[in-house]
């Protein structure tokens, strides 16, 4: 049995602002980015979000314990309408005791095939994602 389908509203509040409910959860887009994230914005958050979630529950799944973990990301646009995405860089800052290799099978895994996000964007967006250890609280 697959994933329910994905329902939410979204209703304009003025400008180019919009809040988005679905079920008990809600958020608040704007197109200009400044009062809350652009819908790009959101999109980047939510591909980041995912992977990151992957992330933690496969390191998890493995026994290993995840201290800490930051993502940073860089998407770069195209310069003509529509300005999609052409190029992603995430990478994250991973805190705890598993092993390299386990972290790079982990974010594999998340983008090759976990990462509903990322598969639902377009194939062709030059995408590189990359880890390195967290450092420990001063």
């Amino acid at each position: 049995m697959g994933k329910p389908p994905v329902e939410l509203d979204l209703a304009w509040e003025g400008d180019l602002r919009f809040k988005g409910t679905a079920g008990a959860v809600s958020l608040t887009l704007d197109g200009d980015g400044t009062a809350a994230p652009s819908p790009v914005q959101a999109l980047a958050f939510a591909l980041a979000g995912c992977m990151a979630a992957d992330l933690v529950h496969i390191l998890r799944k493995g026994r290993h314990e995840v201290g800490s973990l930051r993502a940073h990301l860089r998407g770069e646009r195209a310069e003509s309408e529509p300005r999609r995405f052409v190029r992603i860089d995430l990478r994250f800052a991973v805190g705890g005791d598993a092993p390299d290799d386990r972290v790079e099978r982990a974010l594999a895994l998340s983008h090759e095939t976990y990462c509903s996000v990322w598969h639902s964007l377009r194939p062709d967006i030059a995408f590189t994602v990359s880890f390195e250890r967290a450092r420990p609280p001063a």
